[in-house]
């Protein structure tokens, strides 16, 4: 009777827990979208969102110490990937903006028509994720813009249509979007069918927001503020904006080549990068700004922490099981697949898409549901493009809070709206062609 007494209260204490847990999240992620009420800042509040809920796991967890310890280094390896490719990517662009490398090509892009330039930033950041993935893509995209648009206010319209062309971008390749690598991995997708099946509903998405906002951009840029043509480079500047580029590429292609993580690319790319800038650069005293421990300083370190708060916040949710908890609930009450992957998509605006997709791959089997089937071709499209709903639901929106300083509402109040209704329409296109 003892032990038994004992089982239930161990029970409770485990629930109660996962009561907490959930408080403690909803309660930071508020915190998170009101940081410019609050004035507190996001990074700050989502650290410690993240320690108070791993804290509150292991408290409650009725395993032994070592397991659950095993379940945070796992867990944050995952998120280390993460976080050193990231670091790696932003090290990369700033090299190349230090330089003035993008000055060797930016006044070939540019137009003085405003609406002429989303459209221009429209397509390319949806064909450059699919090739690279969206989160490089955004920090790519972002720097560009700010030397094509000086003035902030400006471009933030165009700096979100970049989170959501990477975005549906990236979903419709393997390699665009992490969740559509993980289906390709797990064997859930092929390469060719999630191609030809998710390109037009991707395309779809991005196109409704895009025309929506083509309205809302008149006029023409000042001529004096996209001429780059007349500053001066720094040395090295071409070498260094196209070795960047082609090292960018060549991230997707190692991986490809020898199965490693995303990261080890980039950092590979970046190692390459720094041989290279240290050969040329190392003798010359005046040139220390160019290279890479210099560059190192000006890293946006707040963004990184950031990432690193969010995602071991989720990965809490993850463990406890609360997130598999709420994958099978939509199983039991909605039969539909279709209903079933909508609702993944505009959930994981809300919670990072990586864990919803792995409880999906953990719910149905190969067997049951095999390989190219609509559910995985659906959930892909949805995971990868739900997450532009919300600047929160995406790395690449993530990035933008980061690098852009873009707030919870003023993304909501000018951007989710109309991309909701994309990817509505193009999980529609999707249902009744396939």
């Amino acid at each position: 009777m003892y032990h038994y007494g004992a089982f239930i209260m161990v029970d409770e204490i485990f629930t109660l827990s996962h009561d907490f847990l959930i408080a403690v999240f909803c309660i930071g992620y508020a915190a998170i979208i009101l940081e410019f009420i609050i004035r507190v800042n996001k990074t700050a509040v989502a650290l410690l969102m993240a320690v108070l809920c791993w804290l509150i796991y292991f408290v409650g967890d009725p395993q032994p110490l070592n397991t659950s310890l095993a379940f945070l280094g796992t867990h944050l390896g995952d998120v280390s990937q993460i976080l050193f490719f990231l670091l790696g990517a932003m090290t990369l662009v700033e090299l190349i903006d230090s330089h003035k490398g993008f000055n060797t090509f930016i006044h070939h892009l540019h137009t003085r028509s405003k609406r002429k330039m989303l459209w221009i930033t429209a397509f390319i950041s949806f064909f450059l994720s699919a090739v690279l993935d969206n989160l490089t893509t955004t920090i790519l995209m972002i720097s560009i813009l700010r030397k094509l648009i000086p003035h902030k206010y400006e471009r933030v319209l165009y700096s979100c249509i970049v989170v959501i062309a990477a975005n549906a971008g990236g979903a419709w390749t393997p390699i665009g979007d992490v969740t559509t690598t993980m289906l390709w991995i797990g064997g859930q997708i092929t390469t060719l069918r999630v191609i030809t099946e998710i390109f037009f509903p991707s395309l779809i998405s991005m196109l409704f927001p895009l025309i929506v906002y083509t309205f809302f951009v008149k006029g023409k840029f000042p001529k004096s503020e996209i001429d780059f043509r007349d500053e001066p480079l720094e040395p090295g500047a071409h070498l260094v904006f196209y070795l960047g580029i082609i090292l960018f590429l060549f991230v997707p292609v190692f991986k490809w080549l020898t199965g490693m993580p995303p990261f080890m690319g980039m950092l590979i790319s970046l190692a390459i990068m720094w041989l290279v800038t240290d050969i040329m650069h190392h003798r010359h005293e005046q040139r220390q700004h160019l290279r890479v421990p210099y560059i190192l300083t000006k890293i946006d370190v707040s963004s990184i922490l950031f990432f690193l708060g969010i995602l071991l916040g989720v990965n809490a949710l993850e463990t406890t099981g609360i997130l598999d908890g709420a994958a099978r609930w939509m199983d039991q009450y909605m039969s539909n697949e279709a209903y079933i992957a909508t609702i993944i998509g505009v959930v994981s605006a809300v919670i990072d898409n990586v864990p919803l997709v792995a409880a999906t791959m953990g719910m149905y089997d190969l067997q049951t549901h095999p390989t190219d089937s609509p559910l995985w071709m659906m959930i892909a499209y949805a995971a990868g493009t739900g997450g532009s709903i919300l600047i929160m639901g995406s790395s690449a929106g993530v990035a933008l809070m980061g690098l852009e300083k873009v707030d919870f509402f003023t993304y909501l109040k000018k951007i989710s709206i109309p991309v909701f209704i994309g990817y509505i329409l193009g999980m529609a296109f999707y249902v009744f062609v396939f």
